[in-house]
Formats: structure tokens, C-alpha cells, sequence
């Protein structure tokens, strides 16, 4: 399952994608509410936990902006403030669950799963995606075409996962970097260029029915 988590805090931060990771989960994070936006957006993440204090917008606008905006993931709160009332606002403004800081890991890790079950009742967390005939185990980082096991680098393995998570939407250079790479780079790289390249040579080159297309001047995209 895929997260995001939106903490202005470096230390914490870090400390909740490291843990998080740890536990099982895909995690991307960010610490100003105008990126956490446009990466919710995005609608690729199965949950978010927010902050309420953050540098550029007040946490609870943010939620607000989401809602407002049609996005339904689940959203757990973690703030400093701790009063019953900031509680219940931060309920009542479209947060579906609060924890207080400090917090024990364990819990956190509990009620996301809890949210999370909720959020796709009668079903378990997704631990394969399948587009066509390609299959993708993210337990076993383990990825078949036609029921044949493609031989992919930990690289070419995110990018194919990051595709399959976006199937039918063409996906930008930057969007691939910033999720991929995890890191801004300079866009006229050609990194991904050569990665689509490679993975394509594994992905389709046995099949009639290709799946990557690149859009000339756009990007990429993973079609059925």
C-alpha cells in the first residue's frame, strides 16, 4: 500500500518513511502542503498521514482542498495540537482519524492498517498489480509477462510498478523522477529515456501486443 506522508519536520520526517518502509508500506513524503496537493492529486496513494503545522498552508485547508477537490484516501492526522476541540475539528474537517505527537510507532502502524481496511472492505492489501497479461508479486519483487519471469533491475522493477500504478495515464518525465528516482533532476536527462528503453526490451519484446508507449513530448504511458 502506498502512502503519503506530509511533515514539515525533517527529523520526523524521516524518522515515519524509514519506519513505515520498514513495515511494509510505499511511502512518499514531503513537508509543505502545496506539494503534498499536487502529489494527493495525483490519486496514487492508498493513505496520508498530515501534519496540521506546516509552512505554507494550515494543514486542516489542506485536507479541505483534497476533499474539495475528490480525493477520498483515507486521511490520518498527526498533530501537537492536543485539545478535545482540535480533535474534533480536525475530524469534522475531513480527517478520518487523530493521533497525537508524541506517538508510539506501533499504534500508528495499527490504525493506518485499520483506516485502510475500511477504506476497501472485504479486501485484502493489494500485494499484486496485473495489467493484460503482465503480473507484478510486490512481496517478491517479482514481475511475469505471459506467465514468464522478466529479469528486471531494482530500478526497472519501480518503474514498471509505477506505470502499472498509473495504467491508462500518460506519466511525465519529471512525474518519473520525482516518484522513481526519488530526487529532482534536471529534466533533459535522458536517464529515463534509456530505463523506458530497457524496460520495454524486456517487457514487450516477445509479445504481439506491446503495453509502453512512449507520447512524443509528453511522456510515457502503460495501456491494457
Amino acid at each position: 500500500m502506498r502512502l503519503l506522508v506530509v511533515e514539515d519536520d525533517t527529523t520526523i520526517r524521516e524518522f515515519l518513511t524509514r519506519a513505515l518502509t520498514e513495515s511494509g508500506f510505499r511511502v512518499d513524503a514531503c513537508g509543505q502542503g502545496a506539494e503534498a496537493e499536487r502529489l494527493a492529486l495525483e490519486g496514487i496513494h492508498d493513505a496520508l498521514v498530515v501534519d496540521l503545522t506546516l509552512p505554507d498552508i494550515d494543514g486542516l485547508e489542506l485536507i479541505q482542498r483534497l476533499r474539495s477537490q475528490g480525493v477520498s484516501s483515507p486521511v490520518l492526522i498527526l498533530s501537537a495540537r492536543r485539545s478535545v476541540d482540535e480533535r474534533v475539528l480536525g475530524l469534522e474537517r475531513g480527517g478520518d482519524d487523530y493521533m497525537t505527537k508524541p506517538f508510539a510507532v506501533a499504534e500508528l502502524q495499527a490504525r493506518l492498517r485499520a483506516l485502510l481496511r475500511r477504506s476497501t472492505p472485504g479486501q485484502a492489501e493489494t500485494t499484486r498489480l496485473r495489467v493484460a497479461d503482465l503480473e507484478i508479486d510486490l512481496i517478491r519483487r517479482e514481475a511475469r509477462r505471459a506467465g514468464v519471469e522478466l529479469q528486471l533491475t531494482q530500478q526497472e522493477f519501480a518503474l514498471l510498478e509505477y506505470l502499472c500504478r498509473n495504467v491508462g495515464r500518460v506519466v511525465t518525465r519529471a512525474m518519473v523522477l520525482d516518484h522513481v528516482w526519488k530526487m529532482r533532476i534536471d529534466t533533459s536527462t535522458n536517464i529515463v529515456d534509456v530505463h523506458i528503453h530497457r524496460l520495454r526490451n524486456k517487457v514487450d519484446r516477445e509479445s504481439q501486443h506491446p503495453l509502453i508507449r512512449t507520447i512524443r513530448g509528453v511522456g510515457y504511458l502503460l495501456r491494457d
